[in-house]
């Protein structure tokens, strides 16, 4: 799994990519609980750039695997082995 890109990496520590290995845990891994993971371990500053309620805030695509997570099934999209999970900020400032 990695992530960000497009500025986001700027509330992880100017880190653009992060391969990381999940805990094992009794139910499947899904975006929803990467989310909380990457908020709890990964985020360093302003979680409230990056994350709305449970989710990505508004302006922020997710890709999984190249493709648009709304196909893959959003927040309850079970992680697979080498999935990458890539977050595009869409917001500029002017």
């Amino acid at each position: 799994i990695s992530s960000p890109i497009g500025g986001a990496e700027l509330l992880f520590d100017g880190v653009k990519k992060h391969q990381v290995t999940l805990p094992s845990q009794e139910e499947p891994w899904d975006i929803r609980n990467l989310l909380l993971w990457i908020k709890k371990n990964l985020l360093k500053e302003r979680p409230e750039l990056f994350i709305q309620g449970d989710s990505v805030r508004p302006g922020i695509l997710v890709l999984i695997n190249d493709a648009d997570w709304e196909l893959q099934g959003e927040l309850d999209y079970q992680l697979q082995d080498q999935d990458n999970i890539l977050f595009i900020s869409t917001l500029h400032g002017g």
